[in-house]
């Protein structure tokens, strides 16, 4: 097939124009998550694995919330040694998703809402839900093996729900889910209002993760 000398001009402009910046791209309207590991994780992890196995102990049958086949703890006595040496672990992450979100912290009281641990046994998992009336919410992983259910975030925008474009390569701006991987230390700080939920544990060990909800009043 012979090709037109117009026709080579006009690949030239696409060309040309697909390699000059003609725009400056504003994420506008982000939604954010932290993750960070946190110092001394092992000895966090060591002291809080014991604190959980101890109100597991007490109360076997747990909770019902979003877990499904998982033991979901009752509300952590935040006046506790542990509970309270755990906020004292994370404080520095905490206090940096307050600077990133430019939030008064000074003319506002910080409170911890609640605070539970989950544990995870195989082919257990977490539906997909919100954590209402709360500002920030965490997931901290004490126990994370691999293959033990990524936490799984979803677009805010209920907009893509209803209409979204084939995609030719996933990236930050068309994708509408957000997975990150447990990971033993980690620590995972994100807006309450975010729909999150919780793959099935494939491996064989249990998968224990501590979860809290801060608002500011």
């Amino acid at each position: 097939m012979k090709l037109s000398e117009s026709h080579f001009q006009y690949m030239f402009f696409i060309n040309k124009f697909m390699t000059e910046k003609k725009s400056e791209l504003h994420l506008t309207f982000s939604t954010p998550i932290w993750t960070s590991i946190i110092p001394n994780y092992k000895d966090v992890n060591d002291k809080m694995l014991e604190y959980i196995k101890s109100l597991q102990l007490q109360n076997p049958e747990g909770i019902a919330k979003s877990n499904l086949f998982g033991w979901h703890s009752p509300y952590f006595h935040l006046e506790k040694d542990e509970p309270r040496f755990f906020v004292n672990s994370i404080a520095n992450s905490l206090n940096e998703v307050f600077r990133n979100m430019g939030w008064n912290i000074k003319d506002q009281e910080t409170k911890i809402t609640s605070m539970w641990s989950i544990v995870n046994k195989q082919n257990a998992s977490n539906a997909r839900h919100i954590h209402s009336n709360n500002y920030i919410s965490a997931a901290y992983y004490v126990k994370a093996p691999q293959k033990c259910g990524d936490i799984v975030f979803y677009d805010p925008r209920s907009v893509t729900n209803f209409r979204h474009p084939k995609i030719s390569k996933p990236n930050k701006l068309n994708t509408n889910i957000f997975s990150v991987q447990p990971k033993e230390g980690l620590l995972v700080l994100f807006p309450s209002y975010l729909h999150h939920s919780v793959d099935m544990n494939k491996s064989n060990d249990e998968r224990i993760v501590i979860s809290f909800n801060i608002n500011l009043i």
